[in-house]
């Protein structure tokens, strides 16, 4: 069936809706802050073959890789009324405390589609709380480890699944919450769909489900097209993985033919002894962010994007671990690295479209007790966001492979025993150039408590690079009532202890002489040439 370019147009948007509203559902129902307050999850509909065709715009790192998890779910031959639920990096999740959950959606009895969820919950059990261990060696340190399981029997929670879970983890009544709250979008997902199949009929939303694909296909083809065939490389590296801060070299060859793109890391680190490996699902969810970040945002995220782009990796190496290879910080922080190195590549065919670096890393933070009743908090910090070749980078901001929001401090206070000391950008911390690199920000924190805090963050050593003659940015630092921590770290602190990420600015774009004189006047009124006060 063949449908006119308004029908399309109309059934498009309304499956986008439908994911928009699974993530409305899982925002407002969710209990931790991390998911309703941060919105660190992410929704999309799958058809019955488990190809994309809508997603809301929520965690890149999230998204890229789901349809490994909606093929693990299908060779389980799902039947109408069930969900699943997984984690396991090593079968179709990302790392542990990304809990996915895939729901056929039937119509009369016949699975049409998937409603998937993934959202990232406060702590799923392993060695510290917050199950992000920096010093992680193996999988089984980092938390529970689910595969494909069957939660959902005949629309009923199979309660010994749900207690399994609930008995292996910190925090039991928040993961219940936050499980259900999953759950309900995914109900909401079959819900939706039936009525758009009960208003267009099934053989248009057949149809707009293979249209809307071939529509994204077709479009990133054209701009792939106008992209110069070539060969492309790049290397970058990661200042550690947690055990040792031996650098891990990441390499990548980027060849464009045509309407193609295949993206090599051969060269790439062997797997390491700590938790910086990344799935090979997070680094092809890398890089399909990069190529629609180099052609067309605009073009409808769908498994159309990712038909023309091929990712090679040597089994065994950084980012195609084998088990039981830790893998919690790969997810986080190595997939950032991959995003930076596919763009240094793409900046040789077309410079103009790719910033100087940004921040590169996700800051994470972790503080919890260990006490089964005491809470787990998780932020990623933002950051500078590179000089671009038309405009100055932006302060402040999540980069890359993540999209989430802060924590406000009033929630933060209000939900654990902790206070926000200072939360401000860091004068000075962007690259100088003709176009600034956004500013890095100073959170600090002091914690009530007894507690333990993990760190797993990047560019403390390296800065982000900038470019065409744009200065670099500033590095980032972690500190510990006023004295130094490592990049990568795990400790348990007193009562009272303040804990302060600074996070990095952007590289500056161009050469900094040829910013005009008022810009500079205002640079100076805004603090953005100011000494960061390490």
């Amino acid at each position: 069936m063949n449908l006119d370019a308004v029908t399309l147009e109309v059934v498009r948007n309304q499956l986008e809706g439908i994911a928009d509203e699974m993530g409305d559902v899982l925002i407002h129902g969710a209990y931790s802050p991390n998911i309703k307050e941060r919105q660190d999850c992410s929704t999309a509909l799958f058809d019955a073959r488990g190809r994309m065709v809508a997603q809301a715009e929520h965690i890149p790192v999230h998204l890229g890789a789901m349809p490994e998890a909606v093929y693990a779910v299908r060779d389980r031959n799902p039947v109408p009324g069930e969900a699943y639920v997984l984690n396991d990096p090593f079968t179709g999740g990302t790392h542990l405390p990304d809990v996915t959950i895939v729901a056929p959606i039937d119509v009369e009895g016949e699975i049409i589609g998937y409603g998937v969820t993934r959202a990232h919950h406060g702590d799923i059990g392993g060695m510290t709380p917050g199950s992000m261990p920096a010093g992680a060696t193996e999988i089984y340190q980092e938390g529970l480890r689910l595969p494909v399981v069957r939660l959902v029997s005949e629309e009923n929670i199979n309660a010994e699944v749900m207690d399994l879970v609930l008995a292996n983890v910190r925090n039991p009544n928040e993961r219940r919450a936050d499980i259900r709250a999953q759950l309900a979008a995914n109900d909401r997902a079959i819900e939706r769909v039936r009525e758009l199949v009960e208003k267009h009929g099934w053989p248009t939303v057949e149809a707009a489900f293979d249209a809307v694909i071939d529509y994204s296909r077709k479009r990133i083809e054209n701009e792939l097209e106008e992209i110069p065939d070539g060969v492309y490389r790049a290397s970058d590296r990661l200042e550690g993985d947690g055990v040792t801060e031996e650098e891990i070299p990441i390499e990548v060859t980027v060849t464009v033919d045509d309407a193609t793109v295949d993206v090599d890391f051969s060269g790439t680190s062997s797997q390491v002894a700590g938790n910086m490996n990344a799935p090979l699902a997070v680094a092809k969810s890398a890089v399909y962010f990069v190529v629609r970040a180099v052609t067309d945002p605009d073009i409808p995220p769908t498994a159309g994007c990712y038909q023309p782009i091929s990712v090679r990796v040597p089994e065994g190496s950084l980012l195609n671990p084998t088990h039981p290879a830790a893998v919690v910080g790969g997810n986080v922080e190595t997939s950032q690295r991959v995003t930076d190195v596919v763009l240094d590549a793409f900046a040789e065919a077309v410079p103009e479209r790719v910033p100087a670096q940004s921040q590169g890393t996700m800051n994470n933070l972790i503080i919890g007790t260990r006490n089964g009743d005491g809470f787990t908090y998780y932020e990623t910090i933002g950051g500078g966001f590179g000089g671009r070749a038309t405009s100055d980078g932006i302060d402040g901001v999540q980069v890359g492979m993540t999209n989430t929001l802060n924590t406000p401090i009033e929630a933060l206070e209000a939900e654990y025993p902790m206070r926000v000391e200072r939360y401000e950008l860091r004068d000075g911390s962007g690259g100088d150039g003709k176009h600034r690199g956004g500013l890095g920000i100073e959170r600090s924190i002091t914690v009530e408590t007894a507690a333990t805090v993990s760190l797993l963050t990047e560019r403390r050593k390296f800065p982000p690079r900038g470019s065409h003659g744009g200065a670099d940015g500033t590095t980032g630092a972690n500190l510990i009532d006023g004295s130094p921590v490592p990049a990568k770290t795990t400790v348990d602190i007193d009562a009272g202890s303040t804990v302060t990420v600074k996070t990095p600015g952007g590289g500056g774009y161009g050469d900094p002489t040829e910013r005009s004189a008022a810009e500079c006047a205002e640079d100076r009124i805004d603090g953005k040439t100011g000494d960061d006060d390490e």
